[in-house]
C-alpha cells in the first residue's frame, strides 16, 4: 500500500475528518495520560488511506502540542512528578531515535501485526492494573536505572508505532513504582514531549510525517485534552479502563482485518 496523494489529504474532508481524530484523540490523551497514537494511527489508515510509517509519523508529530496541553492540565493539580519524567525522557529520546530508524526498515503487514499485538497487551493490562488515587511514588537509584531503561523502551515503541509511549509509562509507573493513576498520567505525557520531538525529526528526515494533518489533529487535540484531564478525576478508574479496553479492542479488530487483505508484498 502506498501513501495517499498529498492532494487527497487537503481536501475539505481531509481536514475534517483530521479535526475530528484529534478531539478524540486529546480527550483519550487527557483522560487516560496517553498520546493518543493509538486513537490517530489506525484512523488515518481506516479513513484516509494512510499507509501505517506515514500514519505513525504523523502521530508522533501530533502528539507533540497535545502532550504539552495535558502537561500544563494535570501540573495544575500537583499530579506531574518533573525528576522522574525528565528520567524517562532521557532515555525515551535514544529510543525515538532507534524506532524511526527501524521503521522503514519494517514491511507493512508486520508493523500492523505488531499494532494489533500492541494494542491486545494494553488491553490484558488495562484489567491488571486498578489504579490508585492513595500509591505515593518513590525515587530511588535502582528505580531512576529501571525508569531509564523503561524510557528507552518506550521511546523505540514511540518512534515505530507512533504513540508518545504513555500506554506503557503509566500502568508501569503504577504496577512496578506504585505511582497513583493520576502522577502516572500527568507524568507520562511530560516524558513523552521529548521522546516525541527527537521522533518526529528522525520521520521528517525519512519523508514520513503529513505535517498538514499533523498539524489538524495536534491543534484540534489541544483543545479536548484539558477536558480529558478533569474528567480522569472524575470517572472511576475502573470504569474508565473497561470503556478504553472496548475501543481499543474495536481498533484492534479492524486493523487486524487490514492486515489480513494486505497483500504480503505491501
Amino acid at each position: 500500500m502506498t501513501h495517499a496523494p498529498a492532494g487527497a489529504r487537503r481536501t475539505p474532508r481531509a481536514i475534517a475528518v483530521c479535526v475530528g481524530i484529534g478531539l478524540l484523540a486529546g480527550l483519550l490523551s487527557g483522560l487516560f495520560g496517553v498520546g493518543g497514537g493509538t486513537v490517530v494511527v489506525p484512523l488515518l489508515v481506516l479513513l484516509l488511506g494512510f499507509d501505517q510509517r506515514l500514519a505513525a509519523g504523523t502521530s508522533l508529530a501530533a502528539i507533540v502540542p497535545t502532550a504539552a496541553v495535558g502537561v500544563v492540565s494535570y501540573g495544575l493539580n500537583d499530579a506531574v512528578a518533573w525528576i522522574p519524567a525528565l528520567i524517562l525522557a532521557a532515555g525515551a529520546v535514544i529510543g525515538a531515535q532507534i524506532g524511526t530508524w527501524l521503521l522503514p526498515r519494517v514491511s507493512q503487514v508486520a508493523l500492523r501485526w505488531a499494532f494489533v499485538g500492541f494494542l491486545a497487551a494494553v488491553i490484558v493490562t488495562l484489567f491488571l492494573v486498578i489504579p490508585s488515587r492513595d500509591a505515593q511514588f518513590e525515587l530511588t537509584w535502582i528505580s531512576a536505572a529501571a525508569m531509564v531503561l523503561l524510557g528507552l523502551a518506550t521511546g523505540t515503541v514511540s518512534g515505530l508505532i507512533g504513540v508518545g509511549g504513555g500506554i506503557i509509562v503509566v500502568p508501569v509507573l503504577m504496577m512496578g513504582f506504585g505511582t497513583s493513576d493520576l502522577v502516572a498520567k500527568g507524568t507520562s505525557l511530560l516524558m513523552m514531549i521529548p521522546a516525541a520531538v527527537s521522533g518526529t525529526f528522525g520521520n521528517l528526515r525519512r519523508h514520513n510525517v503529513d505535517l498538514v494533518s499533523a498539524a489538524c489533529i495536534g491543534f484540534a487535540a489541544c483543545t479536548t485534552t484539558a477536558l480529558g484531564a478533569w474528567l480522569a478525576t472524575l470517572v472511576d478508574p475502573l470504569v474508565g479502563n473497561i470503556l478504553f479496553a472496548v475501543f481499543l479492542a474495536f481498533i484492534a479488530v479492524q486493523m487486524a482485518i487490514k492486515a489480513i487483505r494486505t497483500p504480503r508484498t505491501g
